[in-house]
């Protein structure tokens, strides 16, 4: 079983360094909950860093799914203890679970206890083990629908975002993914999941993440 992890930095090494400081975010348009610093820090360092690691994915993936009905913060703040559950979400050893594992999950008050939700974790671990194969990462197949910057907005604004809970890339995804036997993967979990995952940069144009998070996207290597 695996150790701590940091709960609120991706577990996965960003393609480029972090800077030594990022601007932390205080503009009124950013979504942020108030005096949180810990979801804080989870938006300036984390949201929005584009990553080539199948893992990272595939965690997000899960823990979209797991959030169904729930807030992100109650995941986020879970993330350690899905992690510890999970085997650091390692493809192959959730593909390998069976039923003794699923109730031990069950059994684990520290993560959200759905036992379709939990299967759902298992049995996409599986398909994202095909995916690997067939098109080499689970990074590269994910990356197919970053959107042209054509179609983006001029200005991200938090109006434009409660407007936009899906685009027709994150709708095309939830359907190339269903077509493959994933599931709890709506166009809406997989557009969050572009947003987290550096496939589009959300961040509002008033927020100084959203350059940092540009200046990665710009120099990021496309699976």
């Amino acid at each position: 079983m695996v150790g701590f992890i940091n709960l609120f930095v991706d577990h996965c090494p960003a393609s480029t360094p972090l800077p030594d400081q990022i601007p932390m975010c205080v503009s009124e348009d950013c979504p942020i909950p108030p005096d949180d610093p810990q979801y804080q820090r989870y938006h300036d360092e984390e949201w929005g860093m584009p990553t080539d690691c199948d893992r990272s994915f595939f965690e997000k993936v899960c823990l979209e799914g797991f959030q169904s009905g729930l807030s992100w913060k109650t995941i986020l703040y879970r993330r350690p203890a899905f992690r510890r559950a999970f085997a650091d979400f390692q493809l192959e050893v959730v593909a390998g679970f069976n039923d003794n594992d699923i109730d031990r999950l069950l059994q684990d008050s520290s993560i959200v206890r759905n036992r379709r939700k939990i299967c759902s974790a298992i049995n996409n671990a599986g398909r994202a083990l095909d995916l690997q194969q067939e098109f080499g990462s689970l990074a590269a197949f994910f990356w197919q629908f970053e959107p042209e910057p054509s179609s983006r907005p001029d200005r991200v604004t938090r109006a434009w975002l409660a407007a936009n809970p899906t685009t027709p890339e994150s709708t095309a995804l939830a359907r190339a993914l269903k077509t493959r036997g994933w599931s709890f993967v709506g166009a809406t979990n997989m557009y969050a999941l572009m947003q987290a995952k550096g496939l589009v940069n959300d961040h509002v144009y008033s927020c100084p993440t959203r350059q940092v998070m540009q200046h990665h996207r710009r120099h990021f290597v496309r699976p």
